[in-house]
């Protein structure tokens, strides 16, 4: 699942007024985390975490290495922050994130 630009602002716009969950340590990323993120993701889809300044990679690494292992999509890296966004896959979940449809011009 590749997100377009238009998606990207959508689910930035969002992930404004969420709480940092995901705390990444001087231990990086464990087989703890990745449970953690998991069934944040599973719980909101869209979550947001922090690098601190003592772990031994940035903001960006961390991302781009969480991403595959919880099967997300990373949606926005600043500074110390990142937004990760996976779709849900309970059906009956009632505050699903619907995602902007590109229109074509004809």
């Amino acid at each position: 699942m590749d997100l377009t630009s238009k998606q990207r602002a959508q689910l930035r716009g969002l992930a404004n007024g969420i709480d940092t969950i995901l705390i990444v340590g001087k231990d990086g990323i464990g087989g703890n985390l990745v449970k953690q993120a998991d069934s944040a993701l599973e719980a909101r889809e869209l979550i947001k975490g922090k690098v601190l300044e003592n772990a031994l990679m940035s903001a960006r690494e961390a991302a781009e290495e969480l991403a595959p292992l919880t099967r997300s999509e990373v949606v926005q890296v600043i500074g110390t922050k990142f937004v990760l966004y996976r779709p849900s896959h309970k059906k009956d979940k009632k505050d699903k994130i619907v995602l902007v449809t590109e229109r074509k011009n004809k």
